[in-house]
């Protein structure tokens, strides 16, 4: 069975190029063939990483000449990270352990609360007025 596969990159966008940044993000209307979904999740002053998950690795690799594509058209918006590197940083690989939160408890169905006096209480209560 295949298993799920992820794609983060790491990006450092140039002064006055954030909004637009984001907004191509956003204006992704259709994901890639393959891919569950992606978050662009901001990791501080003027940087971002965006995490891709996919269905299978094989998904991933089919999809990455599009990326380049995606990337070629906002390249102009990146600060270069280094030498080594240029203006991503990208790594990617199968899932080899996932977690996913326990499923919330059902609430107990409580009893509203009457406002009525117990009969004990009505009783003593009835008690004092007759004396």
């Amino acid at each position: 069975m295949p298993m799920t596969a992820f794609n983060v990159v790491r990006f450092r966008v140039r002064p006055g190029f954030e909004s637009d940044f984001v907004a191509r993000h956003r204006d992704i209307r259709e994901l890639l063939p393959g891919m569950r979904q992606m978050a662009l999740v901001r990791t501080g002053d003027s940087t971002y990483c965006l995490v891709g998950e996919w269905h299978a690795m094989d998904h991933l690799v089919a999809a990455r000449e599009q990326m380049v594509g995606i990337l070629d058209s906002m390249r102009h918006m990146l600060e270069e990270l280094s030498p080594e590197l240029g203006v991503t940083d990208p790594v990617s690989g199968e899932a080899v352990v996932t977690q996913k939160a326990p499923a919330p408890r059902p609430r107990k169905a409580t009893k509203a609360k009457s406002k009525a006096r117990p009969k004990k209480a009505k009783k003593k209560a009835a008690k004092k007025k007759k004396k």
